[in-house]
């Protein structure tokens, strides 16, 4: 039997590869009933999904989150779901991270221009779209300029957390992503558990 529910999907709000709308429509392709758009730091997508979802009753829509947090060393990604993610407190907040990223993208194309790698900033912004702007679109700009044949080797050289470009933001702690979940409440949850170290 096939699933009919996936929790974990992303659009161009943040790292996806589709519109919210595009993406409601593709998930009632594949035959899902119950769907979690959980964008990084943003629920910027979640009015637009909502609205293509009318067109078909019978598709829940689980409000959602992946918030990135820090620990030593690393990062973790907390989830969060059911969240009354329209509170202004929340929204106010989510904000910051989002400008975080932009000047930590910000930081890393200008790494890249001292490294002899040429990345013009409007195309980055033209792959981030009406989304947050990510490490994603910097790679994507990377391609198109013919430093690296595809993302990932941007980020295994250049943009990961030991590339040569690489540039941290700021962060909150596991601790502070659950809690901020919970504070609109929603229900927090581990990303990625399988790639936890001990």
């Amino acid at each position: 039997m096939a699933a009919t529910i996936d929790l974990h999907l992303h659009t161009l709000a943040s790292d996806g590869r589709l519109t919210p709308t595009e993406l409601i429509q593709l998930v009632v392709k594949q035959g899902l009933e119950t769907v979690s758009i959980t964008d990084h730091d943003t629920t910027e997508g979640l009015a637009e999904a909502y609205e293509a979802a009318k067109e078909f009753p019978s598709l829940r829509i689980i409000p959602g989150i992946e918030m990135s947090a820090d620990i030593p060393g690393d990062e973790v990604h907390v989830l969060g779901y059911f969240l009354e993610y329209q509170d202004p407190e929340f929204q106010a907040q989510l904000l910051e991270f989002r400008r975080g990223r932009v000047d930590r993208a910000q930081m890393m194309v200008e790494k890249l221009d001292t490294l002899g790698i040429h990345v013009e900033w409007e195309r980055v912004m033209h792959f981030a779209g009406d989304g947050t702007v990510g490490r994603p679109h910097i790679a994507l700009a990377m391609v198109e300029a013919g430093y690296c044949k595809e993302p990932k080797d941007a980020f295994d050289e250049y943009l990961g957390r030991n590339g040569l470009a690489y540039a941290e933001r700021p962060k909150m702690t596991p601790a502070e992503g659950v809690e901020m979940i919970k504070k609109v409440g929603g229900v927090p949850v581990l990303a990625h558990p399988t790639f936890m170290n001990d």
